[in-house]
């Protein structure tokens, strides 16, 4: 059969389908990343002129003690957020995925679904709801009638515990994304493998550490860093839970609420936004997500190698 010459050679002929989502990512994620660095190096309001100020906004923002008791008390709320995140919601994903794998387990689908129903809800509508089922004056009349009162406490109310709450709440809603992760890895296992730690007298303990963990290797570690971006990012758990002020006393203030109240919604009292101490906290955000992002993607690709 004769070849026509005038085809586009398979080798380029998908290039152009690439074009709409090549313009959307520049137009939405590209292009508001780069103002975002550019932006970091002004100073001044959304709707004011803007002054070049070089990196004024980095230096404030260390050295001022206000910025900076702020800035790190943020930091160290979201690093807390994140390993509750990485010790109950990954934990809890693996064990769900290795319950959703066993053959003898019935009903495994209707399991999945029910596991994954709160990842597709709002944040905000769940989040609410969190907030009054702890709230103990909608909850202290149950838990009495089944012997828990002594769970009716303001749990969100305290600094000492609200973050913890708040976190577990974030775990329980999106624990369904990395337990069908888990289980997409774990059914991709060859059966020969577990047949032969079986005849080999390895119980199920022993084939989960030696065989089906270091296969899935390369997940736990795409689980890991999305788990790590997304917590970055959190604001809105706290925002429906608590304000965007991270109450109480900035106990649950993260990088997301501290970001959005200095560089959207503006400082009390003055409610001015000050985008570029916004920008430089987005600035910095970013590149520690770039240093926590590498060594964990090179780590996998080396497993998966």
């Amino acid at each position: 059969m004769k070849q026509n010459k005038n085809l586009v050679p398979g080798t380029i002929y998908w290039i152009p389908y690439l074009f709409p989502a090549v313009l959307i990512y520049v137009v939405f994620m590209a292009f508001p990343l780069i103002d975002s660095l550019r932006l970091s190096f002004f100073s001044g309001n959304p709707t004011g002129p803007k002054t070049f100020v070089g990196f004024e906004n980095f230096i404030k923002l260390f050295t001022d003690p206000a910025n900076a008791t702020r800035y790190w008390g943020a930091f160290k709320n979201t690093w807390i957020f994140f390993a509750i995140h990485m010790l109950v919601q990954n934990c809890f994903g693996i064990f769900f995925a290795v319950l959703l794998t066993n053959k003898t387990m019935k009903f495994s689908g209707t399991y999945r679904t029910i596991i994954f129903i709160p990842a597709t809800l709002a944040v905000l509508i769940t989040g609410y709801l969190w907030k009054l089922i702890l709230n103990p004056i909608w909850s202290e009349t149950l838990l009495s009638k089944i012997g828990l009162e002594f769970l009716s406490r303001p749990w969100l109310g305290q600094e000492s515990t609200a973050l913890l709450f708040v976190s577990l709440v974030s775990c329980w809603q999106w624990v369904g994304i990395p337990a069908m992760m888990f289980t997409a890895g774990l059914q991709n296992i060859p059966d020969d493998l577990i047949e032969a730690g079986h005849v080999e007298g390895a119980g199920a303990w022993t084939i989960f550490w030696k065989i089906k963990l270091p296969m899935i290797i390369p997940v736990v570690g795409m689980v890991a860093i999305l788990t790590f971006v997304n917590n970055f990012n959190a604001f809105d758990v706290v925002y429906a839970m608590e304000t965007v002020n991270g109450a109480p006393g900035y106990s649950t203030d993260l990088i997301g609420t501290l970001f959005y109240r200095v560089g959207i919604a503006g400082q009390h009292p003055v409610g001015i936004p000050d985008t570029g101490m916004g920008a430089a906290i987005a600035t910095i955000t970013f590149f520690v997500l770039i240093v926590g992002v590498l060594p964990v993607l090179r780590a996998t690709q080396t497993k998966d190698s």
